[in-house]
């Protein structure tokens, strides 16, 4: 069975490379002879990526892919190393003495890739569409306070607030929806929401070439205001199997594999042994979360959540499954982000404590039978996970075997990324794979969808005890100005969450890279959802 599976992935991995139109990776500079003249090729970096990178639209989500969005399309505010938040289209900006009133200073200059110029009536342009749709972004706490967008002329522009929101200028950072289109890729009705005419940024890339579920092609954007990228191309092919992904790469037909869970662990261990290939392993770029649904039956008792964590040797999963990569997690939030430091009891692997605070619950097991029991019902739940995910499926099996010890019975099924957020937007899932936001998101976002309904965490939470009073805390400590008093309720709220175990951390994800010798200057970005590919170059 196993020869049958590999010739399989094999034979995957030919069909893919040779319906691939794209020609070979070119992780060195190649020349070409034209008249007796030697001309450099264009310098191209070939990656991979599981899924479409769908519509280019800066204020959409999935299926619109982040790093590709972020190639395209910029920023007012600018994540930088350590969080510290950096002029980027906007240059300067000041906050009025009530927190209530941004001032914009925009970057002179700045143009399109269709050489149109960005201007605050423009940036004013993408804020109005956002906004009209703001039932959409409901996640990010600065598109429920803002009241109104001014563009008092071609280079300031105005955010009035409706009350005082302390993380205004993070949630200016992110990849979306807050970035800007140019005003020729507005559809006629300006509701960017329904699509747009054509993905136009000020970013230093721009899609060039697009070939549905197949590749994409990404070439420099000639009117970019900032440092040119080092290289000319950039080639995504998808490939949604990673160990497919894994063969492209070794065959030379991918010059760089980036990004996270696209590949297994024990594949980037091994490929960095072998010493052919350059390798990067990120610091934590957030907590891999299991979700547990409190609105579903027998999870709405916390004696079977704390059961459930007690019934799973999460170390010996983690060290195994990401080859003692990642480490094991005990904080929702990893003690590097704001307000995040603090100390928690961790629920250690323990069997016997496991049996026991399910038998307190009434889930016994009956005689000759492998299943608890309640009223006659079985104590079963359904774990969904991202089936392209290298590391979601081995952990979600390896819970389904150690929850089976304790008699509880997992099933476990595998969804397209789309279909995994439908769910866990529509509360309509029992256990699923989640994580925070990372940078520059957290805490403050994830606080922020604790409370606000429609985007999975609150209404999985909605039966943990003293939810109404948390959710009264996480209104005031996005509202409050005082540094001492915001410390106070974040470390208050992470607390409760944690003694709640509804939210059961994992391990702190890892960004992986590999590349070929050829490349340097490769970076992660500061921010987890951006790209990395301003720095690389080709030949040392």
């Amino acid at each position: 069975m196993f020869a049958s599976r590999r010739i399989k992935t094999l034979a995957a991995c030919l069909l893919v490379v040779s319906t691939i139109l794209m020609g070979c990776s070119s992780s060195q500079s190649q020349e070409t002879k034209q008249g007796g003249t030697e001309t450099p090729k264009e310098k191209i970096i070939t990656m991979s990526w599981p899924r479409d990178i769908g519509p280019m639209n800066p204020h959409v989500y999935n299926p619109s892919q982040l790093i590709a969005q972020s190639m395209i399309f910029e920023p007012l505010v600018r994540y930088g190393d350590g969080g510290k938040l950096e002029p980027h289209l906007a240059e300067s900006w000041t906050i009025s003495p009530d927190g209530k009133e941004y001032t914009f200073k925009l970057r002179a200059n700045v143009k399109y890739s269709d050489g149109t110029k960005f201007t605050a009536a423009n940036a004013k342009k993408n804020f109005d569409a956002v906004l009209t749709n703001s039932k959409n972004h409901t996640w990010l706490g600065v598109i429920n306070v803002i009241e109104k967008v001014e563009a008092p002329d071609e280079q300031t522009l105005k955010l009035m607030l409706k009350q005082p929101y302390s993380p205004t200028l993070q949630d200016l950072a992110v990849v979306r929806p807050v970035r800007f289109l140019a005003d020729s890729g507005f559809p006629d009705d300006g509701d960017t929401s329904k699509g747009v005419k054509q993905g136009i940024g000020t970013g230093p890339w721009m899609l060039s070439t697009y070939k549905k579920d197949e590749y994409a092609e990404f070439t420099k954007n000639p009117n970019y205001w900032g440092p040119a990228p080092k290289i000319d191309k950039v080639v995504v092919k998808i490939i949604p199997d990673g160990e497919t992904r894994v063969l492209a790469f070794e065959k030379g037909d991918l010059d760089l594999i980036f990004g996270e869970g696209v590949i297994s662990m024990d594949s980037f261990k091994q490929l960095k042994a072998g010493g052919k290939y350059e390798t990067s392993l990120s610091e934590p770029v957030g907590t891999r979360l299991l979700v547990l649904n409190t609105t579903k039956g027998a999870l709405g008792d916390l004696k079977v959540r704390e059961a459930l964590q007690y019934g799973f040797n999460k170390k010996a999963m983690v060290d195994g499954i990401t080859a003692g990569l990642e480490e094991k997690a005990d904080n929702i939030l990893s003690k590097n982000f704001p307000y995040t430091n603090i100390n928690v009891t961790p629920r250690e692997y323990n069997v016997d404590k496991a049996k026991a605070l399910l038998d307190q619950a009434g889930w016994t097991l009956p005689a000759g039978k492998a299943v608890r029991e309640k009223d006659g019902k079985p104590l079963e739940f359904e774990l969904i996970y991202e089936k392209t995910d290298q590391i979601q499926k081995p952990m979600a099996e390896t819970l389904q075997a150690e929850w089976a010890a304790i008699g509880v019975k997992l099933k476990i099924t595998g969804l397209e990324l789309a279909e995994q957020i439908k769910r866990f937007r529509g509360s309509e899932f029992e256990m699923n794979f989640s994580s925070n936001y990372g940078a520059p998101y957290d805490p403050h976002s994830f606080i922020h969808i604790v409370k606000e309904k429609g985007f999975g965490f609150s209404d999985a939470l909605s039966k943990i005890e003293g939810k109404q009073e948390m959710d009264k805390q996480i209104a005031e400590a996005l509202l409050s100005t005082d540094e001492n008093k915001r410390k106070e309720l974040y470390g208050s709220i992470l607390k409760q969450l944690q003694e709640q175990s509804a939210l059961v951390p994992l391990s702190y994800i890892k960004k992986t890279a590999v590349y070929q010798k050829g490349i340097s200057g490769f970076a992660f970005p500061d921010n987890r959802e951006d790209h990395p590919f301003n720095s690389i170059m080709l030949g040392k």
